[in-house]
């Protein structure tokens, strides 16, 4: 309807496991646009909404991520404090820092095209709405690119920051206050796609140990012909199928 596939979860682990065994990183940042976006505007938004965002998204137009960690605030998702504040004609003031922010920035200059930001819109411990920021809206900017990361460097990694960035009522997802059950929606499926990329990577990580111990030779014959050699590929490989 929009330009998608509309496949399920099933799919989501074959997807994210072929890509992840050709390129983790490149996969973590086709995660953060198709789950963590995509899907969940799709999931959350209004028919207004995903008309004007999915379309774009689904053809690359549109590079989209998702903000919910803050430079505080990691697995602790609901002590978040980037706060929007309604005004009298219906619009959100956004104020606050994201960080980790996966496609937060496209070439270390420019954010991403679009993004679902999780902010405060009241005191209550759940009071959180979710709102749809672009890249050009006045106040909104790149902080610093994260670099130099352990893995993943394909995927871009970085600090987001608002400052007075003013929504439009229109730009709200869902209601207001509304958000946590978005975000648990949302995560349940990211957390099958992160774990078909660790299956990717594991299968990948069995492929390069079969050819080291074929082409590598000891005592005149390949690695793989000893039998304390053959365990741990056996080992390897059952722990990767378990994992399936």
């Amino acid at each position: 309807e929009y330009g998608g596939s509309a496949m399920d979860a099933s799919a989501v682990a074959l997807v994210h496991e072929e890509l992840s065994a050709a390129d983790p990183g490149f996969c973590l940042a086709y995660l953060a646009h198709s789950l963590l976006f995509v899907h969940n505007l799709a999931v959350n938004g209004n028919e207004e909404q995903k008309k004007k965002y999915l379309p774009k998204a689904c053809t690359g137009e549109y590079i989209g991520g998702m903000c919910m960690s803050e430079p505080a605030v990691g697995t602790d998702v609901l002590g978040m404090k980037t706060k929007a504040v309604k005004g009298e004609d219906g619009s959100y003031v956004l104020n606050g820092t994201k960080m980790w922010i996966t496609n937060g920035s496209v070439d270390g200059k420019n954010t991403g095209d679009v993004f679902l930001v999780y902010a405060r819109t009241g005191e209550g411990p759940r009071d959180f709405s979710l709102f749809l920021v672009e890249k050009d809206d006045e106040g909104f900017s790149l902080g610093q690119k994260l670099k130099d990361k352990l893995g993943m460097r394909a995927s871009t990694t970085a600090e987001l920051v608002f400052d007075n960035v003013k929504i439009p009522a229109d730009r709200l997802v869902g209601t207001e206050g509304g958000a946590v059950a978005c975000m648990m929606r949302n995560l349940a499926v990211e957390r099958v796609g992160l774990a078909a990329m660790s299956l990717g990577i594991a299968r990948e990580s069995v492929e390069v140990m079969n050819k080291y111990s074929r082409d590598r030779t000891s005592f005149g014959k390949p690695l793989n012909r000893y039998g304390q050699i053959q365990r741990h590929i056996a080992d390897s490989y059952a722990e990767y199928m378990a994992g399936r």
